[in-house]
């Protein structure tokens, strides 16, 4: 069999989200059904992990495995491109990889950013890719809430109920914050993360930015490892999955 990874960009509008369910269209099964047809063999798609309904992807990881050879790259993926993106995604790289690769085992960084637009106008082209705030929010008191997520805790706080992974504890390795013409940008990076981690410390920040929390009170919030306590999640239209690397 040959192993080859593709880098995937979507816009997760109306989507269920990346995996498979029994109802509702997924980015996997938009993209496992058109390989299939494409490649004229029964293609199953392994992702380097899941994003929610409505979340998006500058560049998701994903691999699959094929008894033939894939002799013009560049056709393969005009061809699919063609078909993809008229449900909003795109195939950006396809890249031969040995049969050890595995895109969700073999990562070692993910990168998530959250985009908030911080005015009091909403944005009509962004609408569905970043979340309005009109309450002027703090951007050096949400550095300092942020500065207090960096490196090994118990993430049990911000971790959805319905969450499968083994362990609430979890490594951030960094966490950046811009503003630019009213527009907060917030980078996390991790090897993981829990089920809606990342939109619970953006709505927690959100709260401390405001001015709702004070910074005690946000580390209170944090160190009570207790989930009823967590601000209201961040929409997940404002998430992209940014980069995973291996």
């Amino acid at each position: 069999m040959n192993r080859y990874q593709i880098l995937i960009e979507y816009d997760g509008t109306s989507r269920i989200g990346w995996q498979v369910q029994k109802k509702g269209e997924s980015i996997q099964k938009i993209l496992q059904n058109i390989l299939s047809k494409i490649l004229k063999e029964k293609i199953k798609i392994h992702g380097s992990g899941r994003t929610d309904k409505n979340v998006h992807s500058i560049e998701q990881s994903a691999h699959f495995d094929l008894s033939s050879k894939i002799m013009n790259v560049h056709s393969l993926i005009k061809t699919l491109n063609y078909f993809l993106n008229k449900k909003n995604i795109s195939i950006l790289k396809i890249i031969k990889k040995n049969n050890q690769f595995h895109a969700r085992h073999s990562a070692k960084k993910r990168s998530y950013i959250y985009l908030i637009r911080n005015n009091i106008s909403k944005s009509v082209l962004n609408r569905n890719r970043e979340w309005h705030i009109i309450s002027k929010i703090d951007v050096n008191l949400i550095k300092k809430g942020a500065s207090k997520l960096l490196g090994t805790h118990d993430f049990s706080t911000f971790r959805a109920s319905n969450c499968n992974s083994n362990s609430p504890i979890k490594t951030i390795y960094k966490i950046n914050i811009s503003k630019k013409n009213n527009l907060i940008k917030i980078r996390f990076v991790s090897k993981s993360f829990l089920k809606s981690q990342v939109r619970s410390m953006v709505g927690c920040l959100k709260y401390l930015g405001e001015k709702k929390w004070t910074l005690d009170r946000f580390e209170q919030v944090f160190k009570s490892k207790n989930r009823k306590y967590c601000a209201p999640l961040a929409p997940p239209h404002g998430l992209y999955l940014e980069k995973v690397t291996y």
